[in-house]
């Protein structure tokens, strides 16, 4: 019988499995897109792996994130992703941070954990910006995913540096905001986005419980493919030649 990974090997060689053991992705935002991520990362055999969320499950998740299941409801986002993946590949390191990470704590956060890629998966302004800021100035690689909601094409998601995006409004808040700070290392910071424009009638506004304003409408098919492309390319980044 051969190994778990062992069609990964015939693809990448086994060298190529060996820099994925040996690193460490961190996802931030386990919902639609971060929970596809989390398990394409483990799938691909990445060796550590943290996972932070604050979040629980609730009903309204199920149409898109890949662990919101009827028993998951009201079970913390990041523990439940931790033991899939620990079904997966029990050899792997999981650390689990069950908290929506205020700005100060991305700081402490990359110190003590200091992984070789984060993946950015959240869908509000102030968070995402902290850990672009912050990976920018400690020169960690970062991919930053944008607003999968409001839009259904397919063939419209792509990644590019996040200068290079367009019809995204987070994007567009994002770059808006980086520029004021002075930030000007984003334009080499990779970014999933897609190029359609939001379709306006599926927003709906809140009342700003845990950094979010308003939300877009969101399809099945739509943060699964996001998290894939972003997987995609930080797996691509990690098995590159040394």
């Amino acid at each position: 019988m051969g190994h778990w990974l062992e069609r990964t090997e015939l693809l990448i060689g086994e060298q190529k499995i060996e820099q994925l053991k040996n690193a460490h992705v961190l996802i931030v935002g386990l919902g639609g897109i971060g929970s596809f991520a989390g398990e394409f990362i483990a799938r691909a055999g990445v060796g550590t792996i943290t996972l932070i969320d604050g979040d629980k499950f609730d009903i309204t998740n199920k149409n898109r994130q890949l662990t919101a299941l009827t028993s998951t409801i009201d079970i913390n986002k990041a523990v439940v992703l931790a033991e899939r993946i620990k079904e997966i590949n029990p050899d792997a390191k999981i650390n689990v941070i069950e908290e929506f990470v205020v700005p100060e704590r991305v700081w402490e956060l990359l110190n003590t954990y200091q992984p070789d890629y984060v993946m950015d998966c959240i869908d509000s302004v102030t968070p995402k910006l902290e850990w672009l800021v912050a990976c920018i100035s400690k020169k960690i690689k970062i991919i930053s995913h944008m607003g999968a909601g409001g839009k259904l094409d397919p063939s419209k998601v792509k990644v590019e540096t996040l200068d290079k995006t367009h019809n995204c409004k987070l994007a567009h808040h994002i770059k808006k905001r980086l520029k004021r700070k002075g930030i000007t290392g984003f334009r080499r910071i990779k970014a999933v986005y897609s190029s359609e424009i939001q379709l306006k009638d599926s927003l709906k506004l809140t009342d700003g419980t845990n950094f979010k304003r308003s939300f877009y409408g969101t399809i099945s098919y739509m943060p699964g493919l996001f998290g894939l492309y972003g997987a995609a390319e930080v797996i691509k980044h990690l098995t590159k030649d040394k």
